[in-house]
């Protein structure tokens, strides 16, 4: 798909995924001219909210920059600037322990996501791998009799994408799992994405759907970018997210952010 320019509808809200989109996985910093773009949108009353798959206590490398909410774990957990909790899913209690038994017969990788922790079960060569990726350090591996399956908003699953639908189906049928990584999956609530978090805030704003615009790079970016109004690709973006997006802007290394909103005219 591709959108012209002269389509612009009056953008109020722009959502922003993380890692590739405003962090440079080259450089792990976010480019000089997305920061200005940040600031000129929000200088404009735009709303500019970032959207993730990270918990919300993983957001430190973005805290020089002013946004007016934070999306993360994919939806599962929505926060307003000020801190106000706007809605918070946490994945089927009987689908964890399904996890839990299936990893103590077959090898498998997994993090557990909380609100204020995040654990895994071993520290094998590919989640640490996943972790230095994102410039994270490695969680601590949790207490097998002392897990707590009540209260995960996200479930990291390393395994391949071939066998994704097979394991979902069979051990976490109650979640949906979305991917950004060929080397995990996210799993989250079933039916949570970050277009139900987006969902939230133009409510919360009085923002329409037809007055939003996101950028995105990754599998779990797909709903998003078919939910809002303009939806761009970066050009480091997967090939399956190209597919469905609006536009295709620039890679994040080659001011994206900035060329998509100037090209809208947004900016």
């Amino acid at each position: 798909m591709n959108m012209s320019s002269s389509e612009n509808p009056n953008i109020k809200a722009v959502f922003l995924d993380i890692d590739g989109t405003l962090i440079s996985f080259k450089t792990n910093t976010i480019p000089e001219s997305t920061r200005k773009a940040i600031q000129s949108l929000r200088a404009k009353g735009i709303k500019v909210i970032v959207a993730t798959g990270r918990s919300i206590n993983s957001l430190d490398h973005i805290g020089h920059i002013t946004f007016d909410g934070f999306i993360t774990f994919n939806g599962s957990y929505c926060i307003t600037a000020e801190g106000q909790v706007m809605d918070k899913n946490f994945i089927d209690p009987s689908d964890i322990k399904s996890l839990v038994r299936y990893a103590e017969n077959f090898p498998l990788s997994y993090s557990l996501m909380y609100e204020n922790k995040v654990e895994i079960n071993d520290a094998a060569p590919e989640v640490v791998g996943m972790y230095a990726h994102i410039n994270l350090p490695v969680p601590p591996v949790h207490d097998k009799e002392n897990i707590d399956t009540d209260h995960v908003l996200q479930a990291n699953i390393f395994l391949k994408q071939d066998d994704e639908e097979t394991f979902m189906k069979n051990v976490m049928p109650n979640s949906s799992a979305s991917r950004w990584s060929p080397l995990f999956a996210d799993v989250n609530h079933g039916g949570i994405t970050k277009s139900t978090g987006i969902k939230h805030f133009c409510e919360y704003f009085g923002i329409d759907i037809s007055e939003t615009m996101a950028f995105g790079d990754g599998g779990n970016d797909i709903a998003m970018l078919k939910f809002t109004k303009i939806g761009v690709a970066m050009g480091n973006a997967n090939e399956d997210v190209k597919k469905i997006a609006d536009y295709i802007t620039e890679d994040v290394d080659n001011h994206g952010i900035e060329s998509a909103l100037i090209y809208f005219g947004v900016l």
